[in-house]
């Protein structure tokens, strides 16, 4: 390593290994580093960053104290904690898939796998600090957001010979630039005659999100399924196509592909986050109950380990119990329990007696204990509403409409809907679901297996139309229950027997056939199943 590039380098060290700090020492030293700090734990790295300037930090990925090292890393990115000018480095010893895959997200400077010798991390550290000294003028624009500036400082750059070994790197960050100075058009271009010498994932990827901001949707999907099947490009290529599906309001996609994500990569929260948020949009109950509880297992050992996480999976186990059939109920009730009692053993000195009333009360109502819930009920204090946070009031609006409380259930989800514009940081997808949720709960008064139930009843009495009214709005609240699908296929059959079939119900007989279809069906439904579906086959 160069002599004056080594001894003018700041460091920070990150590990909670005294063995491989011992390590570290040893190697810096003899690179010619002599102002290195170590520490053991992310809170110190965090409180050290936010004093100091430090031109590499080199942290272990495997922390075990307090939170580990990607969730050090992700935070730091996205509080805009790092100056770009700074360089990270991971270092571990575990090189498994789910590792490598979160590495690739995050884009460190560098990842290094342990074992390394003293040479290697000469070779890779001169390597990564030259990168940030040849465009640190650059990066110390861009920091003060002084973008215009940048933009003009890096196509200077690129027009000195001399830098030739950096012009990849910095024709990365023109790109970037470009769009950040809203240039898009510059940009799609810059992008496409990168490609046309040599096709870089990034330079790609750029023009994705180029040709996105232009509203060339067809052309940015077709480019992101390419990229997709590409490892060192498959994240982003799906975190592009979820932004895509949800700018063209197709939430059942988004779901999807941010669920694929998530398999690929479970450590990300932001992703479980919004496959909670799309979940509830499509009425996807399970997925809803499963990305809750990755949140509390993947958030474990990290500053996102909180209450809050534990008490939302019991809320999800609930929603999804008061649609599932009989036969899962038992199992998910004891799920939501479990978590209950984990969040008490986790944070025992947690204050939450005002969110426990709500869930008890939600618990004793799906047992049929509506007396014993409505007590409970009864007992929320009035003035909590300007002081609860968004998930607490939701829940409380749930709990109310269970019990026939129309109006309060109404009346707190307009609160949340005002409060929601008054906090742009909820997102345009909570947002969305309240006005959903406020519309069904204002228009369909039962549960959802009341309505099944009553739409039976209706049914076997031979009052179709109040049976097709009912099984459509228990669909609508329950659109992956094949059960019910099935049921309102049945109700359709016997209407157009009478009536035929309208445009409109043909529409929904496709849909009841994809759900009931990708669902599951006892022996008995089956057999309805293939009667329904001969008849339509005839008819439709």
């Amino acid at each position: 390593m160069d002599v004056k590039l080594a001894s003018s380098c700041k460091v920070l060290i990150v590990d909670d290994q005294v063995l491989a700090q011992g390590y570290m020492k040893y190697a810096l030293e003899e690179l010619g580093m002599r102002n290195v700090i170590y520490v053991d734990k992310a809170a110190s790295a965090l409180k050290y960053v936010e004093e100091e300037h430090f031109d590499l930090i080199v942290c272990s990925y495997n922390l075990k104290k307090d939170q580990d090292g990607y969730y050090l890393y992700d935070q730091l990115k996205s509080t805009n904690a790092l100056p770009l000018s700074t360089a990270f480095v991971f270092i571990s010893a575990d090189t498994n898939s789910e590792l490598v895959h979160s590495i690739i997200e995050l884009q460190p400077d560098d990842f290094l796998a342990k074992p390394f010798s003293v040479r290697d991390l000469d070779k890779r550290l001169s390597k990564v600090l030259k990168r940030k000294r040849a465009l640190r003028t650059v990066y110390q624009l861009m920091e003060k957001d002084e973008l215009n500036k940048a933009l003009d400082e890096v196509e200077n750059f690129l027009t000195v010979p001399g830098n030739a070994e950096f012009f990849p790197l910095a024709l990365k960050t023109k790109g970037e630039l470009l769009l950040a100075c809203d240039m898009t058009e510059q940009a799609k271009d810059f992008y496409r005659a990168i490609i046309n010498v040599q096709p870089f994932a990034w330079a790609q990827l750029g023009l994705v999100n180029a040709l996105i901001k232009l509203d060339e949707d067809e052309e940015a999907e077709k480019l992101i399924l390419q990229l997709a099947f590409k490892p060192d490009s498959q994240l982003m290529a799906y975190d592009l196509l979820y932004g895509l599906n949800v700018k063209q309001e197709d939430f059942e996609s988004a779901l999807e592909t941010v669920l694929m994500a998530s398999e690929i990569s479970p450590r990300n929260l932001r992703r479980h986050n919004a496959a909670i948020a799309l979940s509830r949009l499509t009425h996807d109950y399970e997925s809803q109950f499963e990305a809750a509880k990755r949140i509390v297992k993947y958030a474990k050992h990290s500053i996102h380990d909180k209450p809050q996480n534990y008490i939302n999976v019991a809320r999800a186990g609930i929603d999804y119990a008061m649609t599932a059939d009989d036969k899962d109920t038992a199992d998910l009730l004891k799920q939501a329990n479990d978590y209950i009692r984990q969040f008490q053993i986790a944070f025992p000195k947690a204050e939450l007696q005002e969110q426990m009333k709500v869930i008890n009360a939600r618990l004793l109502y799906l047992q049929d204990e509506k007396e014993r819930a409505r007590v409970l009920v009864e007992q929320l204090t009035e003035d909590s509403l300007d002081t609860d946070d968004f998930e607490d009031l939701l829940d409380k609006a749930k709990v109310f409409h269970a019990l026939g409380l129309h109006e309060r259930s109404l009346q707190v989800l307009d609160e949340i809907e005002v409060r929601c514009k008054r906090d742009p940081e909820q997102g345009d997808l909570f947002m969305r679901y309240i006005r959903q949720e406020k519309k069904e709960k204002a228009s369909i008064k039962q549960t959802p297996k009341e309505l099944n139930n009553s739409a039976v009843d209706y049914y076997q009495k031979g009052e179709l139309d109040s049976a097709m009214r009912s099984f459509r709005q228990a669909y609508t609240l329950m659109p992956k229950n094949a059960s019910i699908a099935l049921n309102l296929l049945q109700a359709i059959v016997m209407k157009a027997k009478e009536q035929g079939i309208s445009e409109h119900a043909n529409m929904l007989v496709k849909r009841c056939i994809g759900t009931v279809e990708n669902g599951q069906l006892n022996e008995e439904q089956e057999q309805r199943y293939i009667r329904v579906k001969s008849f339509l086959e005839e008819v439709v």
